[in-house]
């Protein structure tokens, strides 16, 4: 900030001073050669709040008329260069004039000399806030970053508060300097002032010496640059004003309480930042940072997990999969990672080990099992085969809910249930029995490892509730392979799979994938049909060879049938001699087949068209 200059001779101040009122020729312009010499600095918006209130005598206020003339004299007055401006107040306040007002000194000098006092009250706050809101604004000639500066000279004590308006006049930019004289109030004085009030404050006797005040406002104001002549203790910057000088402080930095010191502003404390992961602090600003293992965006905010795999250097035989900061390598299923953490080897031990398998060794990652042929189940040693009743299989069944079973044929497929229950030996070691209901979605009724006994299996099997709705074959064929023979459902490792399914319709999703999966997964398959079943579904689902996996009936009340052939194929050897599968085109099949369908008319309510029913390869 620039400063004000008021090089007032002492030889002119105490010449031109007197006690009585001289005339107002005495006044004018250039008076005497001394006040050529100005001292020429920058620009300054220059206020004069003068005390006219009754206790200033005539001849003490002519005494400051002349004052003033001379301070201005000093000063290079212009539009571009020092604004003069001058109000005076008693009761109330009188804008004398403006700094707009005097673009040349001559007027200046005319205005002062035409004050007519106001000789009332003393009220220096209302004067104070007049200046404040009304003298320093840019209607009334205020120019911005011009330092503005107010004079106050009074006699008395201010008869309103002073302290507020004045605080608030200095927290808006002006500088204010108090001249006392005579009776003035010194806690009033300093009470207005700007800090140091060593350099803003003056005290006179009288008025006949006011021009002690133009003294020291010289040697304040005029030729002394305060942060170049004195120790000011700024920690940054100094920026100087009209007789004193405040502290500044770098961009980044905020100035203490003590007005001297600087702290750095932490945007990142502060929590004014938008960084996803951390925040680097610089004074007044802040980079983003990542955690390990991420790299910050091209926004510079968010941040990215580092992807190693993408590097091309893992070296994983089969896959590379990213972790946080680093990566591992994995094998496709049926292999084993090796110690060097990259390679893989074929898990399949049917091929790699002695297995000791009687008929068949299949594998699973990591392990494998053995199998039987058809009508054989693998013994209690894992590895060898036997018959039916000496032997163990999981038995999975998938019976069809949908609503075209209707709920009296329902009852009959929950006995044929039983009926296959009844022929297979049931316990924790040996066959376990699995029972799956679908119609639109797919029930587990009970799991192969709920029930051990066949007494447990069959109560079971009478409460099981029918679904209705739709017939989803191939959702249920899904259930089975991935939920009904695992581990958890109870499913063994090393007994065979068995899976049946009983429809009455066409199913109303595709069989295929989930039909051919459970076959490649070693499941043998037996497909049951009544009334609308689809032949060609059935044939899809069951194994080969089909005349041994194939059933059909065109009705319900003959599925008791299937159920002697069916343990005819999965204990051939067991049901030698007990039923003989007769050519259903011999004439005692024709007589036996009549006999069987007048006994069955005479026990049905209802009428129907009633089959024999044997095995496709017999028909």
């Amino acid at each position: 900030m620039r400063q004000l200059c008021v090089c007032v001779s002492v030889l002119l101040v105490l010449a031109t001073l007197a006690v009585a009122r001289p005339k107002a020729a005495d006044f004018q312009l250039n008076s005497n050669p001394a006040l050529e010499q100005k001292c020429k600095s920058g620009p300054v918006d220059l206020v004069f709040i003068i005390d006219s209130s009754r206790s200033v005598r005539p001849h003490e206020f002519e005494t400051m008329r002349k004052f003033m003339i001379d301070i201005i004299h000093t000063l290079d007055v212009g539009s571009n260069a020092t604004r003069v401006g001058l109000v005076q107040y008693s009761s109330q306040v009188q804008n004398e004039f403006s700094l707009k007002t005097h673009a040349k000194l001559q007027g200046m000098v005319k205005g002062i000399n035409e004050i007519i006092p106001l000789a009332q009250g003393t009220m220096t706050g209302l004067a104070i806030k007049y200046v404040m809101n009304h003298a320093f604004t840019a209607a009334e000639g205020d120019r911005p970053k011009v330092p503005n500066v107010a004079v106050i000279v009074t006699d008395g004590r201010p008869q309103d508060r002073v302290a507020e308006v004045a605080a608030e006049a200095r927290d808006k930019g002006i500088e204010i300097y108090t001249v006392g004289v005579a009776r003035a109030d010194m806690t009033s004085l300093r009470a207005m002032a700007s800090p140091p009030f060593e350099d803003h404050v003056f005290l006179v006797e009288s008025f006949d010496l006011i021009h002690q005040f133009g003294l020291q406002f010289q040697d304040k104001l005029c030729g002394m640059d305060l942060c170049l002549e004195s120790d000011h203790g700024c920690e940054h910057l100094c920026e100087s004003s009209p007789g004193s000088f405040h502290c500044l402080c770098r961009p980044g930095y905020t100035l203490n309480k003590d007005s001297k010191t600087c702290t750095a502003i932490d945007l990142c404390a502060e929590g004014k930042h938008d960084c996803e992961q951390s925040c680097i602090p610089s004074p007044g600003a802040f980079t983003c940072g990542c955690n390990i293992g991420y790299t910050l965006n091209n926004d510079k905010k968010t941040c990215t997990m580092i992807d190693y795999c993408s590097f091309g250097n893992h070296s994983c035989q089969h896959e590379c999969v990213d972790v946080l900061n680093g990566y591992f390598c994995r094998c496709a299923e049926g292999y084993m990672l090796q110690e060097d953490g990259k390679t893989c080897q074929n898990l399949d031990l049917c091929n790699t080990v002695v297995h000791g398998c009687e008929h068949q060794c299949v594998s699973t990652p990591g392990s494998y099992y053995c199998i039987c042929p058809e009508a054989q189940l693998l013994a209690e040693d894992g590895k060898g085969c036997g018959t039916c009743r000496s032997a163990n299989i999981d038995l999975v069944l998938l019976i069809d809910g949908s609503k075209s079973v209707r709920p009296q044929n329902f009852e009959l497929v929950k006995q044929f249930v039983n009926q296959v229950v009844d022929s297979l030996d049931v316990s924790a070691h040996g066959t376990r029995v699995g029972l799956v209901q679908y119609s639109s979605r797919v029930r587990t009724e009970f799991s192969l490892n709920m029930y051990q006994t066949a007494v447990d299996i069959k109560k079971a099997v009478m409460n099981v509730e029918y679904m209705e709705k739709g017939t989803m074959t191939g959702l249920a064929l899904k259930h089975m392979v991935e939920n009904s023979f695992s581990e958890a459902e109870g499913a063994r490792k090393n007994v065979p799979r068995v899976g049946l399914v009983f429809t009455d319709g066409r199913s109303q999703d595709d069989i295929t994938e989930w039909a051919k999966k459970a076959k490649e997964a070693g499941i043998t398959m037996y497909a049951v049909g009544v009334g609308k079943a689809v032949e060609d579904e059935l044939r899809e689902i069951a194994s080969e060879p089909h005349d041994k996996h194939f059933f059909y009936t065109t009705d319900f009340t003959f599925i008791n049938q299937i159920a002697e052939n069916l343990k005819l194929n999965i204990c051939a050897e067991e049901s030698q001699g007990e039923i003989e599968v007769k050519n259903p085109c011999a004439c005692e099949s024709l007589v036996e087949f009549q006999q069987a369908t007048m006994t069955t008319l005479e026990q049905l309510t209802t009428k129907h068209i009633l089959l024999y029913t044997v095995p496709v390869h017999l028909r």
